[in-house]
């Protein structure tokens, strides 16, 4: 007997394995609309994934700066460690989570475009206006050619935003990813350093579009099993994303005190301009609030544990240090982002009084 409430499991990468779970009636909640007590209490989970992962990284990164020896010869390991990430971000998708693809090809599309085009492009001015050495450049810049990082879809879900496309899109540019951002590194980043697009197109096939296909499967095949592991999936997935940072940084650790400065300037740049630029790209389109509101987090949050991965083992640790700050500072200000949607929301709220509480300017 099929349930009434049917319950999908919310793809957050390390914090979609934090295994929140949201009704799909809740998945497009209207800005403004009071809470449930049940909704409540899992946007109070989810603020405490996002709070707790990029402490967790924080951590990992001060533990890698102030023991660099204790890691030496650890960036082999680096993309196996992702394909741990990757196998647990596949256990945690279902079919319905391709579902919104078809309902809404428009969008998604759109959302896909933006990721590519915006991120990248930034990526590469960022680099240029900040004359930033070859290899934090071509760090920048692959940051900006990953997919969409999927911490965007716990985010918009407490931004009140249109998680279901958040989930498409996300899903979508990981699955391209292995066509599209070799060949967006070598045109942009290729001036700053030589770009191998053929062996980064083999590792991202190993390291990302392999283990999610293959957790997928897993999913389909075992899922009662898999439900009951899903609990342990978000600790994994985490440790395994700090694992990446300790990594990354203790390789990097002699050079750090000089360009943290700048490294940080350029991530916050890249991130605050791609969440505006998102937004915008959502309002301009007419697609309402809510899908604004999840284009935002789709184009300004990113990968950056791939991007740490590929930079490693193509470039150098120093290039993977703007994925590994990324990895805490997109988090950041996601739920900074997302607690400024809210608060703008309850601010409305007393004009919205008497009607329906749907927004005002909801174009979708």
């Amino acid at each position: 007997m099929r349930r009434p409430h049917r319950e999908t499991a919310l793809p957050t990468g390390p914090t979609r394995a934090f295994s929140l779970r949201v009704r799909t009636e809740h998945q497009n909640t209207s800005p403004g609309a009071p809470d449930s007590p049940g909704a409540a209490a899992e946007q109070r989970g989810a603020r405490r994934a996002v709070t707790l992962f990029p402490l967790l990284v924080l951590l990992a990164g001060a533990l890698g700066l102030l023991s660099p020896g204790s890691f030496t010869g650890g960036a082999e390991a680096v993309p196996y460690l992702l394909g741990v990430v990757m196998f647990c971000m596949g256990l945690t998708m279902t079919v319905p989570d391709f579902r919104g693809i078809v309902r809404r090809p428009w969008a998604v599309a759109l959302g896909l475009a933006a990721q590519y085009l915006v991120m990248p492009s930034l990526g590469w001015l960022i680099a240029q206006a900040l004359d930033l050495s070859p290899q934090l450049a071509a760090g920048v810049i692959l940051v900006g050619c990953s997919p969409g990082g999927t911490a965007s879809n716990v985010v918009t879900y407490l931004a009140r935003g249109d998680v279901a496309l958040s989930v498409s899109v996300t899903s979508v540019s990981t699955l391209v990813a292995p066509l599209l951002t070799p060949p967006l590194t070598l045109f942009l980043a290729g001036e700053f350093l030589p770009v191998d697009t053929g062996s980064m197109f083999g590792d991202i096939l190993k390291t990302v579009l392999l283990p999610v296909l293959g957790g997928l499967l897993v999913r389909l095949v075992a899922g009662r099993h898999v439900e009951r592991a899903l609990p342990v999936l978000p600790w994994l997935s985490a440790v395994t994303i700090a694992a990446i940072v300790t990594i990354v940084v203790a390789g990097s650790a002699d050079t750090i005190k000089s360009a943290a400065a700048l490294v940080f300037l350029a991530v916050a740049l890249h991130n605050g301009l791609g969440l505006a630029i998102g937004y915008t790209v959502g309002r301009l389109t007419r697609l309402g609030e809510p899908a604004g509101r999840a284009m935002a987090f789709e184009v300004g949050m990113q990968n950056s544990g791939l991007a740490a991965s590929l930079a490693t083992a193509h470039f150098s640790p120093l290039a993977a240090l703007p994925a590994a700050v990324f990895s805490v500072w997109h988090n950041v200000s996601g739920a900074v982002a997302a607690a400024w949607f809210g608060y703008r929301d309850r601010a409305a709220a007393p004009e919205d009084a008497g009607g329906t509480g749907s927004p005002k300017d909801s174009d979708g």
